[in-house]
Formats: structure tokens, sequence, C-alpha cells
């Protein structure tokens, strides 16, 4: 499960140059003029499927959604379209589930953020054991990136064996590395807290509350039709849901950091429920949105808990996170103080295309 957060400033240096830098264009007057913003968006949109953009797209403001298109074919075989209620693999999207799942065992007072991983795992080697959960959380684990490949059948004995006998990249705590393993190993937290299964606890705790019937590994009463079929340059690839996967979903190489199948209606109302503290309190959400750790020395974004939190022109953060397999890829933006979420989801990756599509409609809406 690769990640593709790449930090997407040269979009934000153009609109500081056309925009900012100029006194006679300012944000605010471009907001002013919705017309000029339906047309650029608009134009934008439809190009988007003349150059090949496969997937799902989702803008909301204020709570009413103003864009929900849907783009290329789900199934070619069976001449099956994408469509607004398609299913797609979001990718690493998932950690902000498991990160607020960690936060509301907290607010349950059955944990803490703190805590050494010692206090749930046995026969921790001594360069591991100042481990915390909130290292795992914020990829400061030092931990490596993956163990095994995304369907690789692995028992949970053999994962952490192999986790626990790797060599860390870092001192703990010293910086950011990202981590596919660390929220393999919450997920497993998770599971040791709740004394459920992890798809089981978010499902109570997180999807059910918010209104979210299609989201999950293997819960979800899916209709096949409704899940897209992945596509890169030369081949047809199976639905996520029919890879290797065991009886409770992918084994701990993707189980917690990955492969979650949502559709872009999903993760608007998880938006939403965030938006609110029903789900997360504020106190939650505080540690959950934080910028808790640069993502590299030029501290132009940080990694919160399951979430990038980056400036976005003067006054504004975008709240953000994205990824995929190469195959899938998704991109879920907020703007919590303008009440804007933009969803982006493909069964058709096109590396350094879709990237930047969420950023570049943020551009224009905002």
């Amino acid at each position: 499960m690769f990640l593709t957060i790449t930090k997407k400033l040269s979009w934000l240096a153009m609109l500081l140059v056309l925009g900012f830098s100029n006194p006679k264009v300012t944000p605010q007057k471009l907001q002013t003029n919705p017309s000029f913003l339906n047309i650029g968006l608009q134009k934008y949109l439809q190009s988007l499927e003349k150059k090949g953009f496969s997937g799902t797209i989702l803008i909301a403001k204020k709570g009413e959604i103003i864009v929900h298109n849907a783009y290329g074919m789900s199934d070619k075989s069976r001449g099956l379209k994408n469509g607004k209620k398609t299913i797609y693999d979001i990718g690493s999207v998932t950690k902000q589930f498991t990160a607020a799942a960690i936060l509301k065992l907290e607010m349950h007072k059955k944990l803490s953020v703190n805590d050494p991983i010692s206090k749930y795992f046995v026969e921790i080697p001594m360069d591991k054991k100042e481990i915390t959960i909130h290292h795992l959380l914020t990829h400061t684990s030092g931990l490596v990136a993956s163990i095994g490949s995304d369907y690789e059948e692995i028992s949970e004995k053999d994962f952490l064996h192999r986790v626990f006998a790797s060599q860390l990249k870092s001192d703990i705590g010293e910086k950011f590395r990202y981590s596919n393993i660390g929220y393999s190993l919450l997920s497993i937290i998770i599971e040791k807290v709740s004394g459920m299964g992890y798809e089981t606890f978010l499902n109570k705790e997180l999807f059910r509350p918010s209104g979210m019937q299609n989201t999950g590994y293997r819960l979800p009463n899916w209709d096949s039709n409704s899940i897209a079929k992945g596509y890169s340059k030369k081949r047809e690839h199976k639905k996520p849901n029919e890879e290797h996967w065991g009886k409770d979903g992918p084994f701990l190489n993707l189980m917690g950091n990955g492969g979650i199948l949502s559709n872009a209606e999903d993760l608007f109302k998880w938006h939403t429920a965030l938006l609110g503290n029903a789900i997360l309190d504020k106190k939650a959400k505080e540690k959950y949105f934080y910028p808790h750790i640069p993502e590299d020395a030029s501290g132009e974004s940080f990694y919160a808990y399951g979430w990038v939190h980056m400036p976005f022109g003067p006054g504004r953060t975008a709240i953000w996170h994205n990824g995929g397999n190469g195959i899938f890829f998704g991109d879920f933006w907020r703007f919590v103080q303008e009440d804007v979420a933009i969803i982006v989801m493909s069964n058709k990756y096109r590396r350094a295309k879709d990237d930047v599509i969420a950023e570049k409609i943020s551009t224009i809406i905002l």
C-alpha cells in the first residue's frame, strides 16, 4: 500500500503568484463572483474525462453538495459506468478511521495515546519498548514502512515477529517516517482493547453513527455491481474485495493502514459527522487534527493523526489525506472553517495527474 502524499505546493505557489500577490485580485473578491467560479469549475471538470480520469468526484460547501459527478467505467467488460454510488478502494484514507477509533477508545478511558505499545504486546525488544501509540499515529516510531505485500497471507504471530525483529529506520520520536505497519499495530490494539474485530469496532462506533452504510471491508451488504474494478494501462484488475483476503478482510499487511472500501457519499457523511462532536468530542478532535510533526525539514506540511495539516494561503488550513495502491486512488480534502469537502475517488490511477485534482478544485472554489 503506497501513499501518494505529496506536499502539493506547486499549485499553491501558482495561486499565490496569480492571486495573492496582486492586490486587485484577492480571495474575497474571487469568492463574490460565483458565475466566474462556476464557469471555471465547470470547464475544469469537463476536461477531466477527456484527459482519461475514471472515478467519482464530490464537492460540498456549507452542508450542500454542489458537484457530484462520475466519469469512466467501473467494469469495461460488462459495459458498466462509474456512478455516484460506486465503491472504490480508498487506500491510506483508511488511516483516519484507525486514528479516530483509537481516540474513541481514549474517550471511553480504555487507553491513552501516551501508552507504550509494550502495554499491549509481549516480548518487545529493548529498542522498541519506548514506542507509544502517539508515535504510531504520527509515523514517528521509526518502524519500517511495510512488512510483505498487500495481499500476502500472514498470521498475527508471524506479523508481529517480523515487525519487532526489523531494524528501526530512525530513533523513536525523532522524525516523520511513513510506516504502514504502525497503523496495522494500531488495528491490533483496537481489537485487544475493545474485544471486537477491527472492522466491527469501526462499524459500531464510527460508520453506523455517521450514517455510513457503504464503508468497510466485509461487513457492508455489498451489491457486487456497485464495486469498481481497477484498471491500469494494460490490465483489468480484480475488485478489491475479490483479492486474497481473510474471512475478516485483508491480512495485517493492509489491515488498519489501507484497503477500506467506500464511496463519495459516505466520505461526505464522515466529513459532516466530524463537524459535530457526536463521534469525537472537542478534546479528541483537537488531537486528531493537531499538526503534531513536520513531514519534512521545510515545515510546509504536518502530520496529524491520520490526516495531513497544511497551510493553504493566508489564514486557511487544508486538512487532507490521500492514498492508493497504483490502481485505485482516493483523495479527501477538508476546509473546516469554510465547511468545504472535496472528495476524489478513482479506479484508474494516473500518477501526478489524479494527485492534484482535489487541490486544483480547491484553488477554484476557494
